[in-house]
């Protein structure tokens, strides 16, 4: 057996002054490289993320209440907040009925749209054919072989609901109204509408002849409407328009009663009901409402005044990300930059219960090594933020500025630090 001689190390002059300068080399280099991993990987959290630094004892705050919907007494219902598109409030919102009139606001949908595609203007002239003229129900009383003014059509269909308007827009349009009501079925599908049917312009039933759409693709609509074409939409808060010599107020009473109500249409029909479509914004929330399927005029105005009162009240918009905005920092490997700022791109704004933006919580889930270089825009993480245990927004975590590969030695460096913190992680 060979025998092991070992060296006493507690005794300075048995080592070899060699290995004791390599190995103290080793020692500082090895430490030199762990300040630098130590540095890199501190990153800058934004105030809303930071931990909270000890602070007095406060009292503790009463936390908001939000109470059941109120019962509404209408066969399908829908409340929405429309900058988010948040469902505040359904019930049976997915329910195919007879839209009445509310037809109409896909009828000047679609002529808003040919308006700000440049394909006909407010001041052509829709001649009225005689279909046009017989039509029967609601009127704005156009005269037969009369050239109207679209800006006029328009507000035939939306403050007076004429039917006799509404068949002319659809004529000057696509030439008569059965190719009309293709446009209409194209444009709910592009719009997601997935309950609706059109077969005319404007909202009368018959046996052969009839439209269906459902609460939710009404919000759809109206949203649309609002958002897509908003010089359009202060024609849904006139109150009055006179035509042919002929005063008809806006059959929309909200907006003689709640300041905050600027639109939109309301419905009739024996098969409908009495329907209403209604937007307003109060404290820079806008809502929209449907409700389908009411017994009176006045029912209509009050279950849809209800359905506002209770959003306005309970909820809130809330702006979550300004869009461009820093939430914080990342150790970026191998590039000119040690850093790159990580953030959202775009403006998020979500719909809470009032008096809760400060119970949301935000979850950040970077990448663990990001390597240059780095584009602008590249998708290094997500977030996501809750309220409870209710999920409001995931989306992507982006970086705010490229980062170029560093120089050959920058590299090296980063390289042999990221080996060694594996090694020893």
């Amino acid at each position: 057996m060979q025998e092991m001689t070992m060296t006493d190390t507690s005794n300075p002059s048995q080592q070899n002054p060699q290995r004791r300068r390599s190995a103290s080399a080793l020692r500082s280099l090895i430490v030199s490289w762990s300040a630098v991993v130590l540095a890199g990987a501190i990153t800058a959290l934004p105030a809303s993320l930071a931990t909270a630094q000890p602070q007095a004892q406060q009292p503790p705050q009463a936390q908001a209440i939000v109470p059941r919907a109120p019962d509404i007494a209408a066969t399908a219902y829908i409340l929405l907040d429309a900058k988010t598109g948040k469902v505040i409030v359904e019930h049976n919102a997915d329910q195919q009925l007879p839209p009445a009139s509310l037809t109409k606001i896909m009828t000047a949908y679609i002529a808003e749209v040919e308006i700000d595609n440049g394909n006909m203007s407010l001041d052509d002239e829709v001649h009225i054919s005689e279909k046009a003229w017989r039509t029967q129900g609601s009127k704005m009383f156009v005269d037969l072989n009369s050239k109207v003014r679209v800006e006029d059509i328009l507000r035939g269909i939306i403050i007076q609901s004429g039917n006799d308007a509404s068949v002319a827009m659809a004529e000057h349009l696509a030439g008569s109204e059965d190719a009309f009501a293709d446009m209409m079925n194209q444009h709910a599908q592009l719009l997601g509408m997935t309950n609706s049917f059109f077969m005319n312009s404007s909202g009368l039933d018959t046996e052969d002849n009839y439209n269906i759409m459902s609460a939710r693709d009404l919000a759809i609509l109206a949203r649309a409407t609002i958002l897509e074409h908003p010089a359009h939409y202060g024609l849904y808060a006139e109150r009055e328009f006179t035509y042919n010599g002929i005063s008809q107020p806006n059959r929309n009473t909200l907006l003689f009663q709640d300041r905050n109500i600027d639109g939109m249409k309301t419905g009739w029909t024996t098969a409908a009901g009495y329907c209403l479509v209604a937007s307003g914004e109060r404290d820079g929330m806008r809502l929209i409402s449907v409700v389908l399927g009411t017994a009176s005029e006045e029912a209509r105005a009050a279950e849809s005044q209800k359905l506002m009162s209770y959003g306005f009240r309970y909820f809130e918009t809330h702006q979550l990300y300004r869009g461009d905005e820093v939430l914080t920092s990342a150790k970026v490997w191998s590039g000119k930059e040690n850093s790159v700022d990580l953030g959202v791109s775009e403006e998020v704004i979500i719909t809470i219960p009032r008096g809760r933006a400060g119970d949301l919580q935000a979850s950040l889930n970077i990448e663990e090594t990001i390597t240059a270089e780095v584009a602008q825009g590249q998708v290094l993480g997500t977030v996501d933020i809750t309220l409870g245990d209710e999920s409001l927004y995931h989306g992507n975590v982006v970086a705010m500025q490229a980062v170029e590969r560093g120089g050959f030695l920058k590299r090296l460096i980063d390289f042999l630090t990221l080996f060694f913190t594996n090694l020893f992680s």
